[in-house]
């Protein structure tokens, strides 16, 4: 019965690779695939209507992170780090110690 099965199952298949080509199985489009497409579109015009209309302007964008003084913070945490004169102490358990999340103590 199997045999049988495998040897004439070609009957309503196409030849060559069953999913391109000139005689490839394409699947009916359905009211479901559409409704879906729908969606996506409707997402992604969302999407872009908030990419064109962002909530801070241009000016507002640009100056806040003055306000909030990051940029010279960060500035001077460099200049600390790069000014010191010897390393932080670095032992192969603080490189490594991430690795031991699994050990089980009782």
């Amino acid at each position: 019965m199997r045999l049988f099965q495998t040897l004439f199952r070609r009957k309503h298949m196409p030849n060559g690779h069953i999913y391109r080509g000139k005689d490839r199985i394409v699947k009916p489009v359905t009211k479901e695939d559409l409704a879906k497409l729908r969606l996506d579109f409707e997402i992604e015009e969302r999407n872009m209507f908030y990419l064109r209309h962002p909530y801070l302007t241009r000016e507002q964008s640009h100056g806040h992170t003055k306000v909030l003084g990051r940029q010279e913070a960060n500035y001077i945490k460099l200049l600390r780090e790069k000014n010191k004169d010897y390393y932080d102490n670095v032992t192969v358990e603080s490189r490594l110690g991430h690795l031991r999340y699994k050990e089980a103590w009782d």
